[in-house]
């Protein structure tokens, strides 16, 4: 079930231009704001503790969100990400939202989850070959998990998100990591797609439909036009399978075994789905995991959808790497 504490559903309005800075000043002063809340209790503004190489990290409540302008940016944020297709129909026109993935709005662990990302970037992505920005990656989930177009980095809908996820970061480190961040790591395994077929028929189907389309907006499309792109995590097996594993079905979360997730895994995931365009650039240093659907440098399509949806604005799909400002330091960038 998602939060609803902090706003009403409702659209985003306006784009306004904004520094490409503003992503480490929202971390920055998000941290320094939330401090001078004064409502925070001993416990909620403590120094996370470590624990192993990661920090044993909770989110900040929403009572830290300060009241001001700032807190009026991060309030409209955690909208976008748990309201995505209803405020952005432009930019997320499927039936996908950011909270389809990230749960609880990114704060719940081990479920994709968003605490202390605003912390680890600038950081250098392996599938992009490049170190990237925190809109860029965020971009990444509207065009590939969403497959949808790229919103403006300068735009104050993106600006919103940032603050959002500075806020959940707020007393993380630089670079540090966190407990509970992305998804627990699944022991390989085969699935059988049509053991999943019929799991999914009696298991999956009450909430997402025979047809996979699911019931907008709550219940995320599956596969179809609407659903995820071939370029995002959830179309590798090993990733699916870790979410359906622990948090499917909703009603009976962890109720699956291992197998039995991969198998499901294998026949979602071998159904029609969007492409993802430039895709084929993707670890251009090679690398890419096992279960990567398509061809990559040195790397074989790993069982493939049996088709892909062509996407109609293909140049909004694409999120390039980073170029420099200076065709010189352009060209010498390439030779190195």
């Amino acid at each position: 079930m998602q939060r609803t504490d902090l706003v009403s559903p409702g659209r985003s309005s306006g784009v306004s231009a904004r520094s490409p800075y503003v992503s480490l000043l929202l971390a920055l002063l998000g941290a320094a704001a939330c401090e001078r809340a004064g409502s925070a209790t001993p416990a909620a503004t403590a120094a996370p503790a470590v624990r192993g190489a990661a920090l044993d990290y909770a989110p900040p409540h929403d009572s830290l969100i300060p009241r001001d302008s700032l807190g009026a940016s991060i309030r409209r944020g955690y909208a976008l990400l748990v309201h995505t297709t209803d405020s952005l129909p432009a930019y997320a026109p499927g039936n996908i939202r950011c909270a389809s993935c990230h749960l609880d709005a990114g704060r719940r662990p081990d479920a994709a989850a968003l605490i202390g990302v605003a912390a680890r970037f600038p950081k250098y992505m392996d599938r992009t070959g490049a170190v990237i920005s925190l809109p860029d990656r965020i971009n990444y989930c509207f065009t590939r998990s969403m497959a949808g177009t790229k919103l403006p980095t300068d735009s104050r809908e993106m600006t919103d998100i940032v603050a959002y996820l500075a806020f959940l970061s707020r007393a993380v480190p630089l670079g540090a990591e966190v407990e509970g961040t992305g998804m627990p790591k699944m022991t390989p395994l085969t699935g059988d797609a049509t053991r999943g077929a019929a799991l999914y028929a009696t298991t999956c189907a009450p909430c997402h439909r025979a047809d996979g389309q699911g019931l907008a907006p709550a219940v995320p499309a599956l596969w179809g036009p609407k659903s995820y792109s071939i370029g995002a995590s959830m179309a590798r097996e090993e990733r699916a399978a870790s979410f359906i594993r622990h948090f499917m079905p909703q009603s009976n979360p962890g109720s699956l075994t291992d197998q039995q997730a991969y198998d499901v895994a294998a026949y979602i995931n071998g159904q029609p789905r969007p492409d993802s365009p430039g895709k084929e650039q993707d670890w251009p240093y090679g690398g890419a995991p096992a279960d990567v659907p398509y061809a990559t440098a040195g790397h074989a399509a790993h069982r493939p959808p049996a088709t892909l949806v062509p996407r109609v604005d293909a140049a909004g799909a694409l999120v390039p790497p980073p170029a420099s400002v200076s065709p010189r330091a352009s060209s010498r960038a390439k030779s190195l």
